[in-house]
């Protein structure tokens, strides 16, 4: 790779970019540093899209209420993120790198991988890969023009145009809302020059959100408003900056530059909203305290109001459940990764280690005290 790569191009499988070059330097195959900081140090928890909201949303919440009871549903939890952040990166690690080897100069970087599948790979396996593509690309499209369409017609146009439609009514509303998300989506998508540049206008799109929808867990001075102003916050700062384009930079810098400051306006501005509208009604908070049990330092005046409740002081078990569970999936992650580049002592060490973390999680996951959630059985 290293040779395909060129000489001056840097290890391609490093996982620190140089720090010795400037922040915004960009070198062929490591990330710029800053770029790096923010997907380390930011996107985890500033920035919100589907399928990864910090503070949690509809994905996860699929996920926990389908499970058989509380504990059921936070190992599901943690088995999504090894599956999903260890596990199935790798094939598609493998098949970049190995299209970096076979076509170090390609014009079109996106093209590479198809070149992969109908020069390399046998006849066979060529009509399931395509199918596998068709089925995902399909399901995803089905899945957020369905979300798009329920949020334009339930929460938008029922609630707010029409509320005494019939039925039949609304699934016609809905079909339209489908055909014109379909519409401005291939507009949008037309405007976009790269797959990349998409994910970063998802992204940007979000940031700043995240910490929102985090601390809304631990505050309780959190309203509906807090949320509102931080999602438009973060779409009109995300429009201005790529209209007018006060910020410099090519590909990833402009990215990070960007994040960044829609984080820090985002944050601001939903901060100062919270602080200057009402918080929610008081049986709304207490309700909401005595069934989630929050931990007690954020929430110490619904805590004097509901002080029947037992308070709740788990945040260190809940950050040191976070911390083993980040540990075990770069383990994991790392690990794999290892064994198929051939470092056998490295990867099952590092295997070991997300082994070690996977056991002292299980116990701190087990319910403490409260109500706890289980499905009921079959009729």
């Amino acid at each position: 790779m290293r040779v395909a790569a060129g000489n001056n191009a840097g290890d391609i499988t490093a996982f620190f970019p140089d720090f010795s070059r400037p922040l915004t330097a960009e070198p062929l195959w490591t990330l710029p540093v800053l770029a790096f900081v923010v997907y380390l140090g930011l996107q985890w928890w500033a920035f919100w899209y589907p399928g990864a909201e910090p503070g949690g949303g509809g994905y996860i919440a699929q996920r926990i209420f389908s499970a058989r009871d509380e504990r059921n549903g936070l190992f599901s939890v943690l088995w999504f993120n090894i599956a999903h952040y260890a596990l199935r990166p790798w094939p598609w690690i493998l098949a970049a790198l190995a299209a970096v080897v076979l076509y170090p100069h390609i014009q079109q970087p996106e093209n590479a991988y198809m070149l992969v599948i109908t020069q390399h790979t046998p006849q066979a396996l060529r009509g399931i890969i395509i199918a596998g593509f068709l089925a995902a690309f399909m399901s995803t499209i089905a899945t957020q023009l369905n979300w798009g369409a329920s949020y334009l017609v339930a929460d938008f146009y029922r609630r707010f145009l029409k509320r005494d439609g019939d039925e039949k009514h609304y699934v016609m509303v809905s079909r339209l809302a489908t055909l014109l998300l379909v519409v401005v989506s291939a507009y949008v998508s037309a405007q976009l020059g790269s797959i990349v540049a998409g994910w970063q206008v998802v992204l940007t799109i979000g940031a700043g959100t995240g910490g929102v929808y985090l601390l809304r867990w631990y505050w309780w001075r959190i309203n509906a408003w807090s949320e509102i102003s931080a999602m438009a916050t973060a779409l009109v700062v995300t429009v201005i900056l790529r209209w007018v384009t006060p910020l410099s930079g090519s590909g990833l810098v402009l990215f990070a530059k960007s994040a960044l400051v829609t984080t820090a306006a985002t944050t601001v501005v939903w901060v100062i909203v919270t602080l200057l509208t009402k918080p929610e009604p008081d049986d709304v908070l207490v309700k909401f305290y005595r069934h989630v049990r929050p931990h007690v330092s954020g929430w110490q005046p619904i805590a004097r109001i509901a002080s029947d409740v037992q308070p709740s002081r788990d945040l260190g078990r809940n950050l040191t459940c976070w911390i083993l569970g980040c540990a075990m999936v770069y383990a994991a992650l790392f690990g794999i990764g290892s064994l198929c580049f051939g470092h056998l002592l490295k990867g099952f060490g590092l295997l070991l280690i997300a082994a070690f973390c996977a056991a002292a999680i299980s116990p701190l996951l087990k319910p403490q005290g409260g109500p706890q959630l289980r499905r009921a059985p079959a009729a």
